[in-house]
């Protein structure tokens, strides 16, 4: 009888084989992390170019490529071993995409229109326009205030404008004077967005000089309002400008991985973790955009003191309770309401008689 030889796959054969496995993984990860950050949430916003379309492209090819990468993994283990494997490559490279695809979604943002108007909330604005110490046009809605007292009102990330006509109709309504601006690169402002708020300081920066240029506004009576990202970017700035009398934010937790050390104490070694590949998604959000990377958000709490701070956070979403502690913790200038029942910034859709009661008191308290 023939002696059956076995054939064995030379070393270089290997390596390559090896190589190759590691390109379909890597263009897998880029591909899905672009598909998603980009060709999914934009093509969800209704904004259908040819950036989308080539990210949609990305999507498909980054499945394939992952599909085919975890294929080769494990040849020449036992069925059980290959299994184990391809489960365990599945699940790291799951939680690789979900830690970097936020990176990608807030620095690469589809264009936002405005989706309301003043006057369908009975506003008397005018369309207002002031440009940023880095020359970005910002565009806005002013309503001058009755009794001198103005409010900057900054909405969330993905928005516009329009987001906060329901707060400023109650704002005004109280007789203060609002400004209601696009952020940069959304609505109608000019630049380029970034939905993690970075920009912020600058924006509001430029609106509180706006508003030195108008005769009815007392400079020392200025509130910066905002809703989640719009919340973080108001206390980021009043602990880098003076001019900002106090700050309402509704919604604010978090816009660097610093802002997230509470994780630890509160979830253990699951926060611990998560700090850590919340570490690597800003790491790869600063290498994604030319926004220069804030202080966190206590930090800034710490700073702005005495400058009064109102947080105001949804009974739903436990971890924005959890945010404003710790950020309590950081400057007796805080106060916290918590509104029950309310997901993520609807404290004035949910409770709307105790939402005016409590952010008119602690207005009519710091700046009269």
């Amino acid at each position: 009888m023939p002696r059956v030889v076995r054939s064995r796959s030379r070393p270089g054969t290997r390596q390559v084989s090896r190589w190759l496995t590691g390109l379909f993984l890597l263009l897998g990860i880029v591909g899905l992390v672009v598909g998603i950050g980009v060709g999914v949430r934009w093509l969800r916003a209704g904004v259908l170019t040819w950036e989308s379309a080539l990210a949609g492209l990305a999507l498909f090819v980054g499945t394939v490529c992952v599909g085919l990468g975890v294929a080769r993994l494990g040849r020449g283990l036992s069925v059980w071993a290959r299994g184990f494997v391809r489960g365990l490559a599945t699940s790291l490279l799951a939680v690789v995409i979900w830690t970097l695809t936020p990176a990608v979604i807030a620095t690469v943002v589809p264009p936002t229109n405005r989706t309301a108007t003043p006057a369908e909330y009975g506003l008397d604005a005018r369309d207002v326009r002031f440009a940023t110490s880095e020359g970005v046009e910002l565009a806005g809605w002013y309503v001058p205030s009755t009794d001198e007292a103005t409010i900057i009102l900054r909405h969330g990330s993905g928005s516009t404008a329009s987001a906060v006509l329901p707060q400023a109709r109650v704002l005004v309504s109280n007789g203060y004077g609002v400004l209601i601006t696009d952020a940069r690169g959304h609505g109608q402002s000019g630049g380029r967005a970034m939905d993690f708020g970075w920009n912020g300081d600058s924006d509001i920066e430029a609106a509180l000089t706006f508003l030195l240029t108008q005769p009815e506004v007392d400079p020392g009576r200025i509130v910066v309002m905002g809703m989640s990202m719009g919340g973080e970017e108001a206390i980021g700035a009043a602990s880098a400008d003076r001019r900002v009398a106090a700050v309402v934010a509704e919604g604010a937790t978090a816009r660097t991985d610093e802002d997230k050390r509470w994780f630890s104490d509160a979830y253990g070694w699951r926060g611990w973790v998560q700090l850590r590949l919340e570490w690597v998604q800003y790491a790869v959000t600063d290498m994604l955009t030319d926004s220069e990377k804030p202080g966190a958000l206590a930090w800034s709490v710490a700073e702005a003191d005495p400058t009064p701070i109102l947080l105001i956070t949804a009974g739903n979403a436990p971890d924005e309770a959890k945010a404003a502690r710790y950020l309590r913790d950081s400057g007796e200038n805080v106060s916290v309401w918590n509104v029950p029942g309310a997901d993520h910034i609807e404290g004035l859709d949910v409770d709307p008689d105790r939402w005016e009661q409590t952010v008119i008191a602690f207005l009519e308290k710091v700046v009269g």
